[in-house]
């Protein structure tokens, strides 16, 4: 039965997709579809995308070469209310029928509904009608590729186009373009009237983009309009804009080359009904006015306080809330200096990034005590925020750990707490969660939880005992962020108490660039819980159960000679360690192996690191989908306290390290590199690229990297053929319950298209892997030992959807093992390479 049920669904599919596989089906009698469009330019086919988004009509698009936007239109009924009257005029009896057991309302409401009408407005909304060849549209298309290679230079261009019928309801457009020689630039003059501009145009004509010799291009002379329109600006011509700057052209040389004659004429205003010319004048700032707590109801009201401070006046409609340092500090526009856009725009930035005021305004009038008119006074107008605000916020996530959590928070902002542009901000989180995977006894559905409360304090600038403005100029807008945190984990791992404290500074070196140093990072992990290891850590378990089994151990074990948690699993491994039972020298290896990872894992970090970070991107917005983005960092824990250790002489414990406050700290070096990179092929077509290399190196006071700094691979935004944890370290086969080492590597590759409206495709490649190197770990399956390794790189591929809504993506994935190197040779390519092996991935927004 459920044989016959697959095939009648399996014909009535094909039947739809037989019976919308007409393309011609709504195309008007006498019009033609446009199937396709053929441009050759100088007798040369091409399909460049400048040229062909040059055309007004372009044919229907497909989807892996099929018509299904087309298709599914062709689906829908053209006048679906039409078609159910229909029905009932040309059999009312039926009409009578629905009406006896559903009323006659009813009946006519049927109409409305889905299945009669909303299915075909979805179909029409979600498809595409059938693009009809229109010469009046096609002439367009003509005038427009001429201008687009006139404006390249050009001026000769011919272009013509041809309509191919392929039957009587399809036909084609062959575009023929015949371009001529470009024009070049050949001599270039100036005529600019105001001395003083013509000056400041010769310190940089070099950056000039109209230079002798290089090919005409509209787009060049109004780049160069708004060139010498920021330079002039920059530099005190407060009156000027790009539209002074005007080009005459002189082409009647015939020997395809222009001469250019730049042309800025004197400045001209409307006086009273009489239009004036005079000479650009440059101006200076003869004051800075700042008022600190402006709103549009207080605009005309009578200030109460007011000061001067370092030439910046300051106002206030209350008392003065703030100390003037703070706010001046973010001002870059001085008393003398020349108007400059850059001084605003700088102003403007590094206010915002205060975080206390609403986006500022600043304006510039003349001077109307300046009898010459050279004179700006520039004001600042600052809306304060409000001094508290709460926010708070509830998420349901899924993670390989947790099949479902609910997590909440609540954060309380504080504003210019000490009168310095400072801010403050309380917040606390909460999460409450079910895992299936973590020893539960009790069979609870809620058996995991986590809270915690932290605290953040953000100084607009950097907060150090000396100046550091000569080192980081308040250009790069410094800020220093202090923290400490605490929180409590219950069931997960071996319930944890975790205290954290920072102390970072971060500044922008460059437009698009970042760094931060932190000072200090410390981090005191406690496991409140570690008798739990083994219910947690499964695999060890059993791995150890086995073996006891295996050498007759019956000391503590339950009636079913499995080992007891702690006093069996203890006792034997103390016994294999210290040889009182005999073992081989790989069992031997196994169980020391599982007890240094014990050890490693259940004993109490203290980690004290200092570290910088670079990142660079040349992404300009949201919609930016050409640029890249490069990350470094580099962290080193511990070595500070070594250093004090020595210097003072202090005990080494029983384990030859040294201790701070009874406990051994971390000591290692750590760093990273990640780079990713974009291509837009247009038609929402993207190719992205991502590359990451991360190494932490133990040394001194460590033998081993601590859980919390060490990498894992799998998951969502790494290698999603791979669940999260369970991939690597190198061909082990992801033993443990949680792998993780102390080396990574990571390539990822994913093609993005569009398929329909707001729903994206993707396909992707995932390479990479986790090592141990240079730490305690012997294994050779799990450590990079050199250059040969690299064949242990793991690859998954796969395809994915996305849901664009704008503010986020909805995405899913779904990964297949293509090479796997846990498993032995001959079965490593495409081994389980079906549906029931693959990996489901949900997440928002891209993986990178």
């Amino acid at each position: 039965m459920k044989n016959i049920s697959t095939k009648i669904a399996t014909f009535i599919v094909i039947g739809i997709i037989i019976s919308a596989c007409d393309a011609e089906k709504r195309v008007p009698k006498g019009k033609q579809l446009l199937t396709k469009n053929e441009i050759v330019v100088n007798d040369k086919s091409t399909t460049s995308e400048d040229i062909t988004n040059q055309l007004y009509q372009k044919p229907n698009s497909t989807f892996l070469g099929y018509h299904l936007r087309l298709n599914l239109f062709n689906l829908a009924k053209p006048n679906p209310d039409s078609a159910f009257q229909a029905k009932f005029t040309n059999n009312p009896k039926k009409y009578e029928r629905m009406s006896k057991w559903l009323s006659a309302k009813q009946v006519d409401r049927l109409g409305q509904s889905f299945w009669y009408h909303g299915l075909h407005n979805f179909l029409k909304e979600t498809g595409e009608p059938p693009v009809i060849v229109d010469t009046a549209r096609t002439q367009k298309s003509i005038a427009r590729v001429k201008y687009y290679y006139f404006n390249k230079g050009f001026f000769d261009v011919k272009a013509a186009y041809k309509l191919d019928s392929l039957s009587e309801k399809k036909a084609k457009i062959k575009y023929t373009i015949t371009t001529g020689n470009p024009f070049l630039i050949d001599t270039v003059s100036t005529s600019i009237q105001t001395p003083v501009l013509d000056s400041l145009y010769q310190t940089k004509i070099s950056n000039s983009f109209i230079k002798t010799g290089k090919l005409y291009n509209t787009e060049d002379f109004t780049n160069e309009k708004e060139r010498i329109s920021t330079h002039l600006r920059n530099n005190g011509v407060y009156n000027f804009q790009p539209n002074y700057v005007t080009f005459d052209l002189d082409t009647l040389n015939h020997n395809k080359k222009v001469n250019v004659n730049l042309i800025i004429k004197d400045y001209s205003y409307q006086d009273k009904d009489t239009t004036r010319t005079e000479p650009f004048k440059m101006y200076k700032i003869s004051d800075v006015n700042i008022y600190t707590d402006y709103s549009a109801t207080n605009n005309s009201a009578v200030f109460a306080d007011s000061t001067t401070y370092n030439n910046f006046n300051l106002y206030s409609h209350s008392k003065l809330k703030y100390k003037p340092k703070a706010i001046t500090d973010a001002v870059f526009i001085t008393k003398g200096s020349l108007f400059a856009d850059f001084r605003t725009v700088l102003t403007t930035r590094y206010l915002n990034n205060l975080k206390i005021f609403n986006y500022p305004t600043i304006l510039y009038e003349v001077d109307k005590r300046d009898t010459t008119a050279q004179s700006l006074i520039a004001k600042v107008y600052l809306s304060p925020r409000k001094k508290y605000s709460l926010q708070t916020t509830l998420d349901v996530t899924h993670s390989n750990i947790q099949d479902i959590g609910i997590a909440g928070s609540i954060s309380e902002t504080i504003r210019n707490v000490f009168n310095g542009a400072e801010t403050l901000e309380l917040s606390a989180r909460g999460n409450i969660g079910s895992s299936k995977d973590l020893a539960n006894p009790q069979s609870k559905f809620f058996n995991v939880s986590e809270y915690g409360i932290d605290a953040k304090l953000n100084f607009p600038r950097i907060w150090f005992p000396f100046a550091t403005e000569k080192i980081i100029p308040k250009s790069m807008i410094p800020s220093t962020l202090v923290s400490v945190g605490l929180s409590n984990q219950k069931n997960i791992g071996l319930d944890k108490q975790n205290v954290t404290g920072m102390l970072a500074y971060n500044w922008n070196p460059k437009k698009n660039n970042t760094a931060r140093f932190d000072i200090f990072n410390v981090q005191y992990v406690r496991n409140l819980n570690p008798e739990n290891y083994y219910n947690v850590y499964e695999s060890s378990y059993n791995e150890l159960n086995n073996l006891a089994k295996t050498y007759n151990y019956t000391e503590h074990v339950d009636i079913d000679g499995n080992l007891l948690i702690e006093e069996g699993t203890d006792g034997f491994t103390d016994q294999v360690l210290t040889k009182a039972i005999t073992v081989s020298d790989t069992d031997y290896e196994t169980v020391s192996s599982i007890d240094e990872r014990k050890t490693r894992l259940t004993e109490d970090d203290f980690i004290l690191s200092t570290s910088y970070s670079f990142s660079k991107t040349t992404k300009s917005d949201l919609k930016d989908n050409t640029f890249y983005q490069f990350r470094t960092k580099i962290e080193s824990a511990g070595s500070v306290l070594s250093l004090i250790s020595n210097a003072a002489n202090l005990p080494k414990n029983a384990n030859g390290n040294y201790e701070i406050f009874n406990l051994e700290y971390s000591e290692y070096i750590k760093t990273e590199f990640d780079y990713i990179k974009y291509w837009d092929f247009s038609k929402e077509k993207v190719l992205a690229v991502r590359s990451f290399f991360g190494i932490a190196i133990p040394y001194g006071n460590s033998k081993n990297i601590p859980f919390s700094r060490s990498y894992f691979a799998g998951g969502s935004n790494d290698n999603r053929a791979w669940e999260s944890y369970r991939l690597g370290p190198g061909s082990t086969g992801a033993t443990n319950d949680y792998n993780e080492a102390n080396m990574k590597i990571a390539l990822s590759a994913e093609f993005r298209f569009k398929i329909l409206g707001s729903v994206k495709g993707a396909i992707f490649a995932d390479a990479g892997n986790i090592w141990n190197v240079l730490d305690n770990i012997t294994d050779k399956r799990a450590t990079f030992d050199g250059i040969q390794d690299l064949k242990e790189l793991a690859l998954g591929t796969g395809f994915g959807l996305r849901y664009d809504l704008n503010f986020f993506v909805v995405r899913f994935d779904l990964g297949f093992k293509t090479f796997n190197p846990a498993n032995e040779m001959g079965k490593r390519w495409f081994y389980d390479y079906d549906f029931a092996h693959s990996v489901f991935n949900f997440g928002i927004n891209y993986p990178f």
